[in-house]
């Protein structure tokens, strides 16, 4: 069952369709769930639905002043979990888990998570964002790399602040053009953000954004993309990818609502390279292999736990 916001209060109102044996999850998405950080969420849970764990059923583009009601209606009908953003709905998200503690909800946030049943997550790829920076730096003419942001968050702000680390690791003399367009789905703005960026000399463009990517293949500069891979839809412009995959973090949150052992944990640490939750994919038609030889040892030191990528939440800065 895929469920728009404007059609959920119709079809709860003709009664609950899920198979009683199921865990029931619901997921609650502000944007498309074609938006590249939803897409890794909404991909694990369908994975689970596949395999008979759960029944999946889901509401994309809730705006946030509607986020509170789909939320409740949602619990209403007894589902066993709740999937979600409450990056711009922190204290009304909060405030319905609140109400019914015997559902667990699991919350991507900024913000710690709340007792008893109120768990929090975050895309926590900033070590393979380190990696790409790397590569990013090695590869640089130009030496200026523009970054191209959603908002200025910390789940936005360490991957970007990583990215720039990694890049100096290699290429201390790179500078940085930085914009945040203040939106999580804008293709348009992102695209004309790039432009400008490619304008003051960037040869390559951090894509942290959907339209990023289609300027750089349109000026004939390199991209680095951010959660997904979209190196098949821009041959010969992605050198390289942080990818994030939901699925450790969803199939570790089913297995303890199940095994009735969920609590007001932060699931964050499932998005770690050791952990599975986030990889590197390279194009090495792109790249130096030395550069690539660089990079692939520096990601075994991470795994070993022999180098640490620093996390940092703080709003990243133009260096231009």
């Amino acid at each position: 069952m895929f469920l728009g916001a404007v059609a959920l209060a119709a079809t709860l109102a003709a009664g609950p369709a899920w198979a009683q044996d199921l865990l029931k999850v619901a997921g609650i998405w502000t944007v498309p769930v074609e938006q590249q950080w939803v897409s890794r969420l909404h991909l694990a849970l369908k994975a689970a639905q596949d395999r008979g764990d759960i029944e999946y059923v889901y509401s994309e583009n809730v705006s946030n002043t509607d986020y509170e009601r789909v939320m409740r209606e949602y619990a209403e009908q007894g589902v066993g979990l709740v999937v979600g953003e409450a990056f711009g709905v922190e204290q009304q998200s909060r405030a319905v888990a609140s109400e019914y503690p015997d559902i667990k909800f699991l919350m991507g946030s900024s913000l710690a998570p709340q007792e008893p049943n109120f768990a929090t997550f975050d895309n926590f790829i900033h070590e393979p964002s380190y990696l790409t920076g790397m590569i990013a730096g090695s590869k640089t003419q130009s030496k200026i790399i523009g970054m191209v942001g959603g908002y200025a968050i910390p789940e936005v702000n360490r991957l970007m602040n990583a990215f720039m680390a990694g890049a100096l690791s290699v290429n201390p003399e790179v500078k940085f053009t930085i914009s945040f367009i203040n939106s999580w789905y804008d293709p348009p703005k992102a695209k004309e953000a790039a432009f400008a960026m490619v304008d003051a000399g960037a040869d390559i463009l951090y894509a942290e954004r959907f339209g990023v990517s289609d300027a750089a293949k349109e000026r004939g500069v390199l991209a680095v993309g951010n959660v997904i891979d979209t190196a098949a839809d821009y041959p010969g412009t992605i050198l390289a990818s942080a990818l994030w995959h939901g699925e450790p973090m969803i199939d570790q949150a089913i297995a303890d609502v199940k095994a009735g052992s969920f609590t007001a944990a932060d699931y964050g640490k499932y998005a770690f390279l050791a952990a599975g939750g986030g990889s590197l994919v390279v194009d090495e038609s792109l790249v130096d292999a030395a550069a690539v030889a660089a990079v692939r040892a520096k990601e075994a030191e991470i795994k070993s736990g022999a180098f640490t990528v620093e996390i940092n939440d703080a709003e990243p800065k133009s260096t231009m």
